[in-house]
């Protein structure tokens, strides 16, 4: 009813949206590779949505590259009508998607160095996806946690960047770093709001 009185008395209606998605198995390590890539890219360019858009349609289509190994998924969002209360929103998701476990990366060069050179390979990996946009797209707008509606969902991210409708864009990872590993456990822990695909 808000949404239909807003739209009525032309209010701009602002979308914030968090995606997970938990890929599992052997070939999954690689994914890291674009993540870690697209978030070094995401600092160099000091927040520029454009340059995190392009990162976003990177992720998105690597993800629906891998969608044989997708194991779990949920989403969960809300829609406003004040751009400052959705601001709130994304940075209490920011904030949250952070703290998960094994989300932050270590960017810097040296961090590695001793390290010996067989690494453990993961074989779970968690993307959270935030983002907030102007306007209304059902493909985002419903429960993502089945195949189908979450490639739609991808590809509407996608398509997001180039209608340049984003206000903000958020990518976190867990692992953050190859050598890293996210154990069953600690998805159970960490993640408990994953619906099995």
């Amino acid at each position: 009813m808000r949404d239909t009185f807003n739209k009525m008395i032309g209010r701009t209606r602002y979308v914030v949206l968090r995606l997970f998605l938990h890929l599992g198995g052997g070939e999954v390590a690689p994914i890291l590779g674009v993540l870690n890539s697209a978030g070094r890219d995401a600092i160099d360019a000091d927040g520029d949505l454009e340059v995190l858009g392009e990162g976003l349609v990177e992720i998105s289509q690597t993800l629906l590259q891998y969608d044989e190994y997708w194991l779990s998924a949920a989403n969960e969002g809300d829609v406003f009508f004040d751009e400052g209360e959705a601001g709130d929103y994304v940075n209490e998701l920011f904030t949250d998607s952070a703290q998960r476990y094994l989300s932050e990366p270590g960017y810097s060069s040296d961090s590695r160095a001793n390290e010996p050179l067989s690494i453990p390979v993961t074989r779970n990996v968690i993307v959270m996806i935030t983002v907030a946009y102007e306007g209304e797209v059902p493909e985002l707008e419903t429960d993502l946690s089945n195949v189908q509606a979450l490639k739609e969902g991808l590809k509407a991210l996608i398509n997001l960047h180039y209608k340049h409708r984003f206000k903000a864009i958020q990518v976190h990872f867990s692992p953050a770093q190859l050598g890293d590993e996210l154990t069953s456990d600690q998805l159970l822990q960490y993640y408990p709001e994953l619906i099995p695909l």
